[in-house]
């Protein structure tokens, strides 16, 4: 079986991402990435000659999938809750595909209006002597 190369995977992402409200396609360290309020939330790029998706799952939700052998920790922003899917581990199940972008979006999406009502401006304490 031939690996599935970024030409196969590269347009259906585009679909999938193109449903999802102010989303942009960007080119990100060489990488083609999809992100929304100027936040990637899907990333597909070679690293080691591994073809893998990226998305953002959290930090709490990463164990479920690093469980799968088909899964590891993004390089670099691993931390901050990305996983990556190998491509090429297993045949690729479109509706899970699907579920990763739109989920990564919706942590995105509600990480971005968190951190804009809680910087928000507030009166300052005086302090008195």
């Amino acid at each position: 079986m031939a690996p599935v190369t970024e030409e196969q995977v590269l347009p259906r992402m585009r679909t999938i991402c193109a449903k999802l409200p102010g989303t942009e396609e960007v080119v990100t360290y060489g990488h083609p990435g999809f992100k929304t309020a100027g936040r990637l939330y899907a990333v597909l790029e070679e690293y080691k000659k591994k073809l893998s998706l990226c998305v953002k799952v959290g930090v709490e939700g990463q164990d479920l999938f690093l469980k799968d052998p088909r899964y590891y920790l993004t390089p670099y922003i691993g931390k901050q809750g990305w996983i990556s899917l190998d491509v090429n581990a297993a045949p690729l199940d479109w509706t899970e595909v699907r579920e990763l972008i739109v989920g990564s979006y919706k942590i995105v999406t509600k990480e971005r209006a968190r951190r804009a009502t809680s910087t928000r401006k507030r009166p300052r304490k005086r302090v008195t002597p």
